[in-house]
């Protein structure tokens, strides 16, 4: 048994988990594109969840290789899987707003289609949510290179509000879950358009927590050559979120940026 699946009893107790598995869909959103080599991992990741209630919408954003072909194939056997093909390439905020369009769960969570979850994922989260009243759920997670290496291994705080996440992005997108109770969101197409969704559903909910374990409950593939790599253009995004999304003035732009910057160099010691 893993780690994470040690910590139910802790949460809620193993039978409060299977009640909430009972009251509870989840839809997970996932986007791909040219994803041939890495997406049988990751729906069987959602597939192989201990909360069995799940719908996957898989948005193929009009992939040039075999990913289509690929969902249609597991779409034939697994009835969860929810085959979304867009009209054209529109990128990442595109096709997950078509399936948070598409989505009829009571909970919402994303993963990409080159990453993947342990199987105890949903069923903590929910099982906690449930436990504290709570809207907002995300986990520690494993960052992995493409070779399998384990690069490391991020811990969140155990809470975040609104203010803690304008300093810097406490939750994983291939982490977070939400209760669609808190209302309709929609990814802008803009850098670092994850943070931004996050900072939204925060600000509504007014906190979030983790699960609280330490042990990685899903994985994130890093990429070399990735846009995440690229320290400038992120910090540029970042800068851009304070004054032009959040409409923050300069002032105070600066000093979560100063924030930003300062937990940003911590992390890559």
């Amino acid at each position: 048994m893993s780690d994470a699946a040690t910590n139910v009893g802790a949460i809620a107790g193993t039978a409060k988990v299977s009640a909430i598995a009972g009251t509870a869909k989840v839809s997970v959103v996932m986007p791909a594109y040219n994803a041939a080599a890495t997406l049988r991992a990751s729906m069987d990741s959602v597939f192989a969840q201990t909360h069995a209630d799940v719908e996957l919408l898989l948005i193929d954003d009009r992939s040039k290789d075999a990913t289509w072909e690929i969902v249609q194939e597991v779409a034939a056997r697994e009835p969860r899987l929810v085959p979304i093909r867009m009209p054209q390439n529109g990128g990442v905020a595109d096709a997950r707003n078509a399936g948070l369009e598409a989505a009829t769960g009571s909970h919402i969570a994303f993963l990409d289609s080159d990453d993947r979850w342990l199987p105890e994922k949903l069923a903590l989260q929910l099982a906690h949510l449930r436990a504290i009243g709570g809207a907002i759920s995300y986990t520690a997670y494993r960052r992995f290179g493409e070779d399998g290496r384990t690069l490391s291994l991020v811990r969140p705080p155990a809470e975040v509000g609104y203010a803690d996440m304008l300093k810097s992005n406490r939750i994983g997108n291939l982490t977070g879950l939400y209760d669609r109770a808190l209302g309709e969101a929609r990814f802008q197409r803009i850098g670092h358009e994850d943070y931004v969704f996050w900072l939204q559903m925060v600000r509504r909910a007014g906190i979030a927590r983790r699960v609280p374990t330490d042990a990685p409950l899903a994985e994130y593939l890093v990429r070399s050559g990735s846009l995440s790599a690229d320290k400038r253009r992120a910090a540029r995004w970042q800068w851009n979120i304070y004054r032009n999304v959040e409409g923050l003035g300069r002032v105070r732009a600066a000093w979560y940026f100063a924030h930003y910057a300062a937990i940003a160099v911590a992390k890559r010691r």
